[in-house]
């Protein structure tokens, strides 16, 4: 991919508005100029009148993680499970991913993970060969997990301000605060009967409870990293309002994934952005019970989709939300670009715009499903 060339003949999508037959420049990776293009003029890439957005910008992806383990006991290299989710993400017209490592030593499940430890995933993450695009970590922390904590401490003070989702996914709270959803998840996918799964959960129950003080430790700690810009804080699965009032009183920014439309309204009436599962809204539902991501952006508080688990569910979903009459198309696709960039402290891209990186999807919308029929990236 050549770093300076002109994209023509595309409807552009800028801030609020849709603007047809524009002609964008790029120079050295950066968009230099947005204008008409004129009937005369030749372009080096011929848009055909799709619509151009700026490149898609995901807080929340699993794509690694499911390339690295495609199936239960099959652990693929993780060089190239970096290389598949990399094309699968640019394919989906993800041009910035912020890859989900956990730290800790258990699943959310409570199942030891067997998996790449989170160091050598953030390695992988960091030094990918010839990236064609943004590769950064969403550093997952277990607040109860004292070997995930120390894992995290041996990471802080690389390059850039680590964006961290502290959580706690142990039964009675949160995602689980149900605990027949955590159940019923141990009786699917880990295959143990009722009366397994039933002592499992009780188990969890006896060792969060010893593992409160720690908890509070681990939360004063990200709260004064957070305050010195240290690091950049998500709170995950926020249940109450109270919650988003803590999640504010640590310095955090984002309420990742709140589970009811109470705690996300009282984010966005405090300024905090919400983040909600792509593959939510194109379900018409949380797959564990939790509040619809339709009804939070019925509510006019849903700021940020997130594939989650699915990268091809980013552009559909924005559509689905203007289809629905829930947002208009401008501002739906801002929740996948000029939202989370902003969430995220990234100020040069997620937006159409002279002067920002030069990280464009082509878009086609003449089908049932909207399609990613070519992406451009700054790297190169």
């Amino acid at each position: 991919m050549v770093a300076t060339y002109t994209l023509g003949h595309v409807r552009a999508v800028l801030g609020t508005q849709i603007l047809d037959d524009q002609l964008i420049s790029v120079a050295d990776g950066v968009i230099e100029e947005i204008r008409d293009h004129p009937q005369a003029l030749s372009a080096d890439i011929d848009g055909r009148g799709n619509l151009c957005l700026p490149g898609l910008i995901d807080l929340h992806t699993d794509a690694l993680a499911r390339e690295y383990r495609p199936r239960p006991g099959v652990n693929m290299p993780i060089d190239l499970a970096m290389q598949a989710a990399e094309g699968n993400l640019l394919a989906a017209g993800v041009t910035t991913a912020f890859h989900a490592v956990s730290f800790q030593a258990k699943s959310a499940v409570g199942i030891p993970i067997n998996s790449p430890q989170a160091p050598d995933v953030h390695d992988a993450v960091n030094n990918h060969p010839g990236p064609r695009m943004d590769h950064r970590v969403l550093h997952r922390l277990d607040v109860r997990c004292r070997k995930g904590v120390q894992m995290f401490r041996q990471q802080l003070g690389g390059n850039g301000t680590p964006l961290v989702s502290y959580e706690d996914h142990t039964p009675g709270q949160g995602q689980y605060r149900d605990r027949a959803v955590m159940e019923r998840w141990l009786l699917e996918a880990e295959h143990m009967t009722v009366k397994q799964a039933s002592a499992h959960v009780d188990r969890l129950i006896a060792e969060r409870d010893e593992e409160i003080p720690f908890r509070q430790q681990t939360l004063d700690w990200l709260a004064e990293l957070a305050a010195d810009n240290s690091i950049r804080l998500m709170g995950h699965d926020p249940v109450t309002p109270q919650e988003i009032d803590e999640l504010i009183e640590r310095n955090a920014e984002i309420a990742e994934f709140p589970t009811t439309l109470e705690a996300a309204e009282h984010a966005h009436a405090k300024g905090i952005a919400t983040v909600a599962g792509a593959p939510n809204v194109l379900l018409g539902g949380s797959h564990s019970g939790n509040v619809s991501a339709l009804e939070l952006a019925q509510a006019g508080v849903l700021d940020i989709l997130a594939s989650d688990y699915l990268p091809s569910s980013l552009l559909s979903s924005a559509f689905e939300l203007a289809r629905l009459g829930h947002a208009t198309l401008p501002s739906a696709i801002a929740m996948i670009t000029a939202n989370p960039a902003a969430a995220a402290g990234l100020h040069d891209r997620g937006t159409l715009k002279a002067g920002y990186r030069a990280d464009l999807v082509l878009c086609s919308d003449e089908h049932d499903r909207p399609r990613a029929i070519r992406t451009l990236t700054a790297a190169h």
